[in-house]
């Protein structure tokens, strides 16, 4: 199976919080831009149902960055089990794609 090149990562964070991760993954260069809005979640955590206002982040990689960038995550986020979850960029603008090369070398 070959992967793709670049990614959409996505990741919810207590406000304050997605704002210093997005800027340190981007100052890493683990990510060309990151997306920061809001969202509601609702999620079960820990068998009780919470509802809570939270940070989604939208961040655009490449694939072969995922780990650094799952890593960077962990250790700032504040979350015993943050979403971190990839999707794959089957296509698009090719200019923005390369420009997501060149800022994630």
């Amino acid at each position: 199976m070959v992967l793709p090149e670049y990614i959409v990562v996505f990741c919810t964070a207590p406000a304050g919080e997605a704002e210093a991760i997005a800027k340190a993954l981007v100052d890493a260069r683990l990510a060309a831009c990151v997306n920061v809005t809001g969202v509601q979640s609702c999620y079960r955590w820990e068998g009780a149902v919470h509802d809570e206002p939270e940070r989604l982040l939208i961040v655009k990689t490449r694939q072969s960055l995922l780990d650094p960038l799952i890593a960077r995550i962990k250790g700032l986020h504040s979350y015993e089990v943050p979403e971190i979850i990839a999707m794959p960029i089957v296509g698009g603008y090719a200019p923005y794609l390369d420009w997501i090369r060149e800022e994630t070398t």
